[in-house]
């Protein structure tokens, strides 16, 4: 299916055009980021976690609801399958409290008993995140991620050449940038947890892989049409090759959208913000291999002895 066919949209000519947008959003992401800051889960801060086991099947968000007045703070709370008689319910519960563990576990208790007086809950595991460790996991994230743009970089590179690298790595900081953004800008008013934890760092290394996907089946065609087109001038030689990739790019991220939004509608309050992460980093990540990464290279190009060279801008 071909819902491109034969286009001859100037979106290179358009480029400044689409930093105006990229810059505008980046902007408002570091503006928010730097204002707002972001609502950091206890996986990088340290906490407590609960494993509560009760009678009958309780709610995530009702517990959540329940909990925040009574733990003076948002727990982080998700479904626990792993234990529990049949018949009975588990919910895995996370809180950065301060105080003793044997406290804020009798708050839970007492807390879940009076909202939902049959249940019967029970804490049948309990786990302490400490700062180290928890200030350890920040920095392996951190690294994690900064890791992957550089050996994204070093494999654009040798496929490609040095500047197909610099584009690669400045779309994918441009996804991920923007896509924390979002979530700074959006804490506390969707009606989901926008923490930042293990699971979200998943999600931003699945953009990464995506996006990249997307940027070099574009530049692939940019090479192949560089071969059989040499005696015209680049920017139109990679105009052409966005061209006729339009088709594919569209076609591929809305149907992995369709996926995920059914992950987000579907999925549970547990998927909520892994998924809206997604979403958000597909549109963006393919927004950015059209409007960023392949500017980014015609740009260097212009800039390069080879555009000087074949005598071309």
């Amino acid at each position: 299916m071909r819902i491109f066919e034969n286009t001859n949209y100037n979106l290179v000519g358009s480029r400044k055009r689409g930093y105006a947008v990229s810059g505008i959003l980046l902007l408002l992401s570091l503006g928010a980021i730097l204002i707002r800051g972001l609502e950091i889960g206890i996986d990088f801060r340290g906490g407590m976690e609960f494993v509560v086991e009760s009678d009958e099947i309780l709610e995530v968000t009702e517990v959540r609801a329940v909990l925040t007045p009574v733990l003076e703070t948002s727990p982080e709370i998700k479904t626990y399958s792993d234990v529990g008689a049949e018949g009975q319910d588990a919910l895995l519960i996370r809180t950065a409290s301060e105080g003793e563990t044997s406290e804020v576990q009798m708050l839970i208790i007492q807390g879940i008993s009076d909202a939902f007086p049959d249940s019967n809950p029970r804490v049948i595991k309990t786990d302490i995140v400490g700062p180290r460790f928890a200030e350890d996991l920040k920095r392996g994230s951190f690294y994690a991620v900064l890791g992957s743009l550089l050996v994204i970089f070093l494999y654009v590179m040798l496929r490609f050449e040095w500047r197909f690298g610099l584009g690669a790595v400045a779309a994918l900081f441009h996804d991920v940038l923007i896509t924390l953004g979002v979530f700074s800008l959006l804490q506390g008013i969707m009606p989901f947890s926008m923490q930042i934890d293990q699971a979200i760092i998943a999600a931003f290394l699945t953009i990464v892989g995506y996006s990249l996907n997307d940027t070099v089946v574009i530049f692939d065609r940019i090479r192949e049409y560089t071969n059989l087109f040499k005696t015209e001038p680049y920017k139109t030689v990679v105009n052409r090759s966005v061209n006729t990739t339009l088709s594919r790019t569209f076609v591929t991220s809305g149907t992995t959208l369709l996926v995920v939004a059914t992950l987000f509608m579907f999925g549970g309050e547990v998927l909520r913000g892994f998924s809206f992460a997604l979403i958000i980093g597909i549109i963006i990540g393919t927004y950015s291999s059209v409007f960023v990464a392949t500017p980014v290279v015609v740009e260097l190009y212009n800039r390069s002895g080879s555009a000087k060279k074949a005598g071309q801008r």
